[in-house]
């Protein structure tokens, strides 16, 4: 009993903490860890009510996990599944209701629902309990569902979850739910953000903001463990960045469509007037309120800035785009190095990483190893070697947001 008082207690506690991410997919990863932890579950998923489908957003397994080398992260498969009864997360979704099963491999034949082998048999894990849970709102709309996979006990033996399992669980999903719907209006403001940007330059999709926001949080992630940063601080980060990586090019609203969507390459005067898009994207975060402003100004500003000091638009006053440090021409001086702050490093490789595999009016796409080659030639010069050489530590993690965000067929 104490022990159960203890995890309500823990639920309480967490209501607040989920209130403060702002960002839908940092949530979802935050609730199914807290929603294992609290029932004990070695494996879960989440999913996502997709119109008439639900998307699987992030797989979570401690055994599978334990497996692969330090630092290395577990490769989930993106995949959708119909909103229908017949799965054990789609009979929890369309019915409003948990389903509690002791081993999935024992469901009767009578059952309205079933439970497909194959993913078991492609990860090499047995799943036996598994308890699914709907993320309903107060007025009664299923906006995903948490599915947890083999309770486990002190002895670390799969066990069947609980009724208490199931009220705390219930609990928890309730007041995430909450959380889930404002950082859903969150996302849905930050990306009318960016569909006023594609108004103005096609390339600009939410597919592909959606991408960089991605790959740059992997890529923090991998950076930040290496240089010993506090738990704490990268959960408060990849928070903040993953709202600035999407808002990366909102400057661009203030270059002319003549500019912007110009069926070619510029020439040398447009170029120069493109480039403020930095500056002028920097200028809508002057006034803070939150640390998201602090990295969304510093992303806008220098991700564009090379390794070697070569990009743009260097040392400028933002208020007005005159140059702050000049050099004997009296053009700005680029920042070089760890001048350039290192939210804008990693943006600028996820950027480009994501650029060179999409279609655009003056190129088509590159392949893959195309891509990979020219992220390692331009190491040293355009990106930092050490993100480079990160980046393809985790490229595994970085293919996997890949297909989660596919590009559409104008892109």
């Amino acid at each position: 009993m104490a022990h159960d008082a203890e995890k309500l207690r823990s639920i309480i506690t967490l209501d607040s903490e989920l209130n403060k991410i702002q960002d839908v997919d940092i949530l979802l990863e935050r609730i199914l860890t807290e929603a294992r932890r609290v029932a004990n579950a070695d494996a879960g998923s989440i999913y996502v009510v997709d119109g008439d489908e639900l998307v699987i957003n992030y797989a979570q397994n401690d055994t599978k996990q334990e497996e692969l080398p330090e630092g290395q992260k577990l490769i989930y498969r993106v995949f959708r599944v119909p909103l229908s009864s017949a799965t054990v997360s789609g009979y929890a979704a369309t019915k409003g209701q948990p389903v509690n099963i002791s081993d999935v491999y024992e469901i009767p034949p009578t059952a309205p629902y079933g439970f497909d082998p194959s993913y078991d048999t492609l990860s090499g894990y047995r799943s036996q309990s598994m308890l699914a849970i709907p993320l309903k709102t107060n007025t009664g709309e299923i906006l995903g569902v948490i599915q947890i996979i083999n309770k486990m006990d002190d002895s670390g033996a799969v066990i069947a979850f609980d009724h208490d399992d199931e009220l705390m669980v219930m609990h928890f999903a309730s007041n995430a739910t909450v959380a889930l719907q404002r950082a859903q209006m969150t996302r849905a403001i930050l990306l009318r953000m960016i569909r006023m940007a594609e108004l103005r330059d096609p390339k600009e999709t939410g597919p592909h903001v959606n991408r960089v926001a991605g790959y740059s949080v992997e890529l923090y992630e991998a950076w930040a463990s290496r240089h010993h940063i506090s738990r704490g601080e990268i959960e408060r980060t990849r928070d903040n960045l993953r709202m600035a990586a999407m808002l990366h090019d909102v400057g661009k609203v203030a270059i002319s469509d003549v500019i912007l969507k110009k069926p070619g390459r510029f020439n040398p005067a447009e170029y120069e007037t493109m480039k403020t898009h930095t500056w002028q994207g920097a200028r809508l975060f002057v006034h803070k309120q939150s640390e998201l402003d602090d990295l969304a100004e510093i992303v806008a500003l220098t991700q564009h800035e090379n390794w070697d000091g070569s990009g743009y638009p260097g040392y400028v006053d933002i208020a007005t785009g005159l140059p702050a440090r000049t050099d004997e021409d009296g053009n700005p001086v680029g920042k070089r190095g760890e001048e350039i702050p290192i939210f804008g490093r990693i943006v600028a490789i996820a950027d480009v990483y994501d650029a060179l595999l999409s279609k655009r009016v003056y190129k088509d796409a590159w392949q893959e190893e195309d891509v990979l080659a020219e992220l390692r030639r331009l190491a040293g010069s355009k990106f930092d070697p050490e993100l480079i050489e990160l980046f393809f530590e985790i490229l595994p993690s970085i293919q996997t947001i890949t297909a989660k965000y596919e590009r559409r067929d104008d892109e």
